[in-house]
C-alpha cells in the first residue's frame, strides 16, 4: 500500500510541476492553467500505465490484480486535475 501512496504522491507532484510550468510560460492566465491540467491528465495516464506495467512485468502481479490499483492511482490525481481544469476553463 505504501508504494501506491508514493505513486499517487508522484502524480500530485507532476500536477504541481505542470501548473508551475504553465504559470511560468503563460503567466497567471486561467486558460494556460486549464490547459496544463488537461496535459497532466494525458501524462498521468501514461505514468499510471507504466506503473501498472512494472507491477505486471517486474513484480509478478497479473493484469487483473493490477487493474484496480491502476484505476485508483490514475483516478485520484486525475480527478483533482479535472476539477482544476473545470474551475479555470469557466472564466
Amino acid at each position: 500500500m505504501s508504494h501506491t501512496l508514493k505513486v499517487i504522491g508522484a502524480g500530485f507532484a507532476l500536477l504541481a510541476v505542470c501548473l508551475i510550468v504553465a504559470r511560468l510560460v503563460g503567466g497567471p492566465s486561467q486558460p494556460h492553467l486549464a490547459r496544463a491540467a488537461l496535459i497532466f491528465v494525458g501524462l498521468w495516464l501514461v505514468g499510471a500505465g507504466v506503473n501498472m506495467w512494472v507491477g505486471v512485468a517486474k513484480a509478478g502481479y497479473s493484469a487483473v490484480e493490477e487493474a484496480p490499483i491502476f484505476l485508483v492511482v490514475f483516478a485520484i490525481p486525475a480527478t483533482v486535475a479535472l476539477v482544476i481544469w473545470w474551475r479555470f476553463s469557466r472564466g
